[in-house]
């Protein structure tokens, strides 16, 4: 079996930081593209921020230059720290992988998500 674990989401006001984790665990063999994905009320979930294994990154436009993916490949991890936050980014936070794993033989690619954290941004 295989998940992601999220973590680091909370409260915050306009202005302030706030650092987001997830961790896959499992049977994974490799892990390829890993990110973060966003939901607010009423809206489509929406990429934020993506990673390849080699450290490429790219942004939605709306977070250039206030957030940053980082991974770290040792410990399937990937971060996202979120500054000069606004109002506009609350959501719920998924994490997403995309990865090769070993419960079945062959191994077999599989994305996967998890459960969401949710980052509430007051004004």
């Amino acid at each position: 079996q295989v998940q992601l674990v999220e973590s680091g989401g909370g409260l915050v006001q306009a202005g302030g930081s706030l650092r987001l984790s997830c961790a896959a665990s499992g049977s994974i063999l490799t892990i390829n593209n890993m990110g973060w994905y966003r939901q607010a009320p009423g809206k489509q979930r929406e990429l934020v921020a993506a990673t390849t294994s080699g450290g490429t990154t790219n942004y939605a436009d709306s977070v250039k230059g206030r957030f940053t993916i980082s991974r770290d490949n040792a410990k399937n991890t990937v971060y996202l720290q979120m500054n000069s936050l606004k109002p506009e980014d609350t959501a719920v936070y998924y994490c997403n992988a995309d990865l090769v794993h070993y419960t079945t033989f062959p191994p077999r690619n599989l994305e996967v998500w998890g459960q969401g954290t949710l980052v509430t941004v007051s004004s």
